[in-house]
């Protein structure tokens, strides 16, 4: 229904739905600054504090995005941010998620963030990119669901491109302006600032120029 109305109003329907939705997102609590532009339908599941999901200004929500938090878990949007459709931000324990400033977002993003995961500034991420920063264990004596955590963070640089299908686990560090190839996997690594890294399990082949 609000692609049709969008459609017969050539996209105008957008500004209306987004105000509409900016003012339904703060009664709930959540910190939405200037120029809020969103094409869809925010999903939310607040079991921390509403206060603590803080979207910037002219963020663009280009379909819908899912928002959840529990315990003290924060999530932070940066001003001029766009994200695309169907992406999904966790954030639990103490931890921070951050999406920095100018950055953009590709569609079927996941962010499960046990512990921080920090985005930069200008980054791009692209479709279907998976960060977790938690594991669950793997020892054979109980159920692996029942096993605990273990943590680590995730820290992308300013000016990083992450192709599609990229999976980022835990510990890993990519210095400002790092290339990372399709479908590769990042785990318990560091990267100097313009690296070039592909393959699973990943290995740098060179820098940018």
């Amino acid at each position: 229904m609000f692609d049709f109305l969008a459609l017969i109003t050539n996209k105008k329907y957008w500004f209306v739905h987004s105000f509409v939705i900016r003012w339904i997102l703060k009664l709930y609590g959540v910190s939405v600054g200037k120029n809020f532009y969103c094409e869809g339908v925010p999903k939310l599941k607040i079991r921390g504090k509403s206060e603590y999901i803080i979207i910037g200004d002219n963020v663009n929500f280009l379909g819908n995005v899912d928002l959840r938090n529990r315990e003290n878990g924060k999530i932070i949007i940066c001003d001029n941010v766009s994200i695309d459709n169907d992406c999904r931000f966790v954030a639990a324990n103490n931890s921070v998620l951050t999406i920095g400033e100018g950055s953009g977002i590709g569609p079927f993003c996941v962010f499960n963030c046990g512990v921080d995961i920090s985005i930069g500034k200008n980054c791009l991420i692209s479709g279907h990119v998976y960060f977790q920063s938690s594991e669950h264990g793997t020892a054979k004596e109980e159920l692996i669901r029942e096993q605990n955590h273990t943590y680590g963070e995730i820290i992308i640089g300013n000016d990083c491109w992450l192709a599609a299908s990229v999976m980022i686990a835990k510990n890993v560090s990519l210095g400002d302006g790092c290339v990372v190839g399709a479908q590769s996997f990042l785990r318990n690594v560091e990267y100097q600032p313009n690296n070039i890294i592909v393959g699973t399990p990943s290995k740098k082949i060179g820098e940018r120029e």
